[in-house]
């Protein structure tokens, strides 16, 4: 199998290797991909810092024509990367291409955001004094990455963190190495200069924790697991690094009375299942009131049992396998703790045997569920889902407010004041009203409140608060 190296300082390196593999076929691995060791991180870092000068001097043209030709070349190669991305993590060919898609617009979007750059000029209260307010990049920046979107969220950090001028130490999940090594190659021959990138693949605990202990890292944007989310804070905390945290979700939807049906169950299964439910954003809390519960949930259960489940590269393929044998465990193991709860399945949550040897599993949906069982108040991460019966509006607005998290909140309705008021009150950064819960804009900001999210939001031009430090100089011209 193929060799993939880490790159360090403009060169590829690397001494040991694992596989990685494919979970709609265990037997079919995509190539060997090298684990970086401490001593691998602590040079990477040391790298970007001694690139750091000349990359923030860059003239904002030249930048500019580097991000240009990596977003030109993600586009020209999104059937290959996306048929790349859904071998390796699992989600459908349709949704891995146009994942693949979404990263070269990214790119396309920061590379004008280079020729953007902007400041303020006001005049001082003090006579004669002006005053100019700049951004300057933040310094070296971490990037740690999860395994649900391989390539969208390393573009959509790495993008704004190149655009502004900072120098990078891009650690990607251990099970999706794949994408983020293609990024870096298609960047590294774009005309990255040495050093302004460095990709560290490997072990959280041995790349990821060498990361966090560097006071040399300026800043870090990480996005996973919330019991991480938190060491990284801490640790972060300790050396006054500046943090940026997106964690977990356990996202409402909403399902009014007066919703039309058709699209309430579209948005449901949309949200809920697809990306086999891998989603932060994913609406695994389905709360219908009660007047429209049973027509919705027969047709939902209908829907769901409908869904084909196979391998991820299938076209007929709806519902791809689950990303590792740990993360099944991890789904098995919810459905069962939600039956012994008394929740009741209604369809699915059983282990699919296909032709090939993947990690498949039949979407699972609950009915009966209340919001104090594990299953609506404890992220699954997988494709299931639980239906909660509310008697109206209000309470159903309670209902999707009572959780720990608040990253999306959806509703289903034609009533414009109840959609207005929802928008309004709804505990979450980010908001779908008659839309799923999953699926959002690039040149938007992205991020939550409450667990979900820590620091300033990302993607679009709120990017620039994270990845860049004000800077306010006066200036006194003296009297004329």
């Amino acid at each position: 199998m193929k060799q993939h190296l880490n790159l360090i300082n403009g060169e590829w390196v690397g001494a040991s290797f694992a596989e990685n593999r494919n979970p709609s076929d265990l037997t079919a691995p995509l190539g060997l991909y090298a684990r970086a060791t401490v001593e691998d991180t602590q040079a990477a870092i040391a790298a970007a810092r001694a690139a750091l000068p000349a990359w923030s001097a860059m003239p904002p043209l030249s930048r500019h024509a580097i991000l240009r030709r990596a977003a030109d070349e993600i586009t020209a190669r999104r059937e290959e990367l996306g048929r790349l991305l859904s071998s390796e993590e699992g989600k459908t060919l349709a949704e891995g291409i146009g994942e693949a898609t979404r990263a070269g617009q990214i790119f396309d979007f920061f590379a004008g955001e280079v020729l953007r750059a902007g400041g303020e000029l006001l005049p001082s209260v003090r006579t004669g004094i002006g005053v100019e307010i700049t951004r300057e990049p933040v310094g070296v920046v971490g990037l740690i990455t999860p395994w649900n979107f391989p390539i969208a969220i390393p573009a959509w950090k790495l993008a704004p963190a190149l655009a502004h001028g900072n120098t990078v130490v891009m650690k990607p999940a251990d099970l999706v190495p794949a994408c983020a090594w293609a990024l870096a190659d298609i960047l590294h021959r774009a005309g990255l200069p040495a050093g302004v990138l460095n990709l560290v693949m490997g072990r959280g605990l041995v790349v990821g924790q060498t990361m966090l202990d560097s006071p040399d890292i300026d800043a870090i944007s990480f996005t996973g697991s919330t019991a991480t989310g938190v060491r990284v804070a801490e640790s972060s905390a300790r050396l006054r690094r500046k943090v940026q945290l997106e964690m977990g979700g356990k996202n409402p939807l909403v399902v009014l009375d007066d919703a039309d049906l058709a699209l309430a169950v579209d948005c449901a299964v949309q949200g809920a299942f697809f990306s086999t439910g891998q989603r932060c954003t994913a609406s695994s809390r389905l709360i219908v009131t009660e007047g429209i519960h049973d027509a919705f949930l027969s047709a939902l259960i209908a829907r769901v049992a409908a869904l084909r489940v196979g391998h991820a590269l299938d076209p007929a393929t709806e519902i791809g396998p689950v990303v590792d044998e740990s993360q099944l465990e991890q789904d098995l193991r919810y459905i069962a703790i939600a039956r012994d709860e008394g929740a009741e399945l209604v369809t699915g949550g059983e282990r699919l045997q296909l032709e090939t040897e993947g990690l498949f599993l039949r979407p699972a949906l609950f009915a009966g569920a209340t919001n104090e069982m594990r299953i609506a108040r404890e992220e699954v991460f997988g494709p299931v889902a639980c239906v909660i019966r509310v008697r109206d509006y209000d309470e159903a607005l309670v209902v999707a407010n009572d959780t720990e998290f608040g990253l999306s909140a959806g509703i289903v309705t034609q009533s414009l004041a109840h959609a207005t008021h929802f928008k309004r009150a709804a505990q979450a950064g980010m908001v779908m009203v008659n839309l799923p819960t999953a699926g959002v804009d690039f040149h938007v900001p992205f991020g939550g409140r409450k667990a979900s999210s820590l620091g300033p939001r990302e993607q679009g031009t709120y990017a620039a608060e994270f990845f860049t430090t004000v800077k306010t100089a006066y200036t006194f011209a003296g009297k004329p």
